[in-house]
């Protein structure tokens, strides 16, 4: 308990309340002295010190530091690695493979470091987008095949589970081709924003 108590006290002769109101009181001492403030000086400093306390910013918080896009595409492209690594044990039929193929392909040219990565960095619902696919889209629709090709082969006679994965991998890619084609549309936009500027400033 002392120590809370000893805390808040340093805090609040830490606290800009206190420095704001010490300030103005200050400068009732110095009306003091200069015989201002006359024998009610007590007052006179009180009072300044009072107003300046209440006339200071309040305390504020530091916001949260969040990682930027950048840092966290960082992070995609390294779970996007360690995704390859699992599809590579994998054995899928032609066509889902083939499908795969493509979804991981546009997803290697988004995170790849450069300016894409940038574009795509700076679009959070387009991080957004190509961290569910790395992280739970595609390792959930690979894996569902594998446990659901094996309880076919226990019971055969069931829908082929290749048909579901294909469907979804299908899915997925239309999804990245749709990103890959609004940050294409939104540099198209930044060119000819600055294609206007640049006439603008030469008429």
């Amino acid at each position: 308990m002392a120590t809370s108590e000893g805390g808040g006290v340093w805090a609040y002769l830490e606290s800009r309340k206190n420095l704001t109101g010490s300030a103005c009181g200050l400068v009732g001492v110095v009306l003091t002295f200069t015989g201002v403030a006359g024998p009610y000086w007590p007052v006179v400093v009180a009072g300044l010190y009072g107003a300046g306390a209440l006339l200071a910013p309040p305390e504020r918080p530091a916001p949260p530091d969040f990682p930027d896009a950048s840092a966290q595409l960082e992070e995609v492209r390294g779970d996007f690695g360690r995704l390859r690594v699992y599809l590579a044990d994998v054995e899928l039929p032609p066509g889902a493979g083939e499908r795969l193929g493509e979804l991981t392909g546009l997803l290697e040219a988004l995170l790849e470091p450069g300016w894409v990565a940038e574009v795509l960095a700076a679009d959070p619902d387009g991080v957004h987008a190509v961290s569910r696919a790395v992280r739970q889209d595609v390792p959930e629709a690979v894996d569902a095949y594998v446990r659901a090709r094996w309880w076919t082969r226990m019971a055969p006679g069931q829908q082929p589970p290749e048909r579901h994965l294909e469907r979804q991998l299908t899915l997925l890619r239309e999804e990245a081709g749709e990103l890959t084609d609004r940050l294409r549309e939104a540099e198209a936009r930044r060119q000819e924003t600055h294609t206007r500027y640049l006439e603008d400033r030469s008429g």
